[in-house]
Parts: C-alpha cells; sequence; structure tokens
C-alpha cells in the first residue's frame, strides 16, 4: 500500500513539473509574483495576487476599491516600464 502512495505522489509531482505550472499559478506569491506571470493570470488571480500583496504591506484586508486600482496601477507598469522579471511589488501603488 505504500509503494501505491509514494508512486502517486511522484507521479503528481512529475505531472505538476512538466505541465510547466509557475511558482505564482501554485502559490499565491504576491508582491514577489513577477510581471510575466501576473499578465499571464485570469482576473481572480490577479486580484488574488494583489489583495495579498497590501495585505502583506498594510497588515489588513484591502478593500474591493483598493485591489481595483492597485491592480490597474499593477497592470500598466508591467505593460510598459516593467521587464519580465520585475516583482508587482515595484510598480508604484498607493
Amino acid at each position: 500500500m505504500k509503494r501505491i502512495v509514494h508512486f502517486a505522489l511522484a507521479a503528481s509531482a512529475a505531472a505538476a513539473v512538466l505541465s510547466g505550472c509557475s511558482a505564482s499559478e501554485v502559490v499565491n506569491t504576491g508582491g514577489d509574483t513577477k510581471c510575466k506571470d501576473f499578465l499571464s493570470q485570469d482576473d481572480k488571480k490577479q486580484n488574488d495576487e494583489v489583495s495579498k500583496m497590501l495585505k502583506d504591506k498594510s497588515g489588513t484586508d484591502p478593500t474591493n476599491m483598493e485591489i481595483t486600482a492597485t491592480k490597474a496601477s499593477v497592470t500598466l507598469y508591467c505593460q510598459t516600464l516593467g521587464k519580465e522579471d520585475t516583482k508587482i511589488s515595484e510598480a508604484p501603488h498607493g
């Protein structure tokens, strides 16, 4: 039985590696998310990343307005001045 569990875990790990998932797709990295990853995410994931970044900075949950404004700022920054490996926390925001 243990052998089956170990095999299943190994297969799952190999599948994750082979699927090309970046760290920010699996884990909410907040402000450490790189622009290239942020721009490829869906709206919900972008909101989650921005929300975590703001909460890590202030210690409190951000409002929807803060998330929306910061997400717009980060998106614009990443599309213009930011490089692929620039962290979203480097974008000017609140």
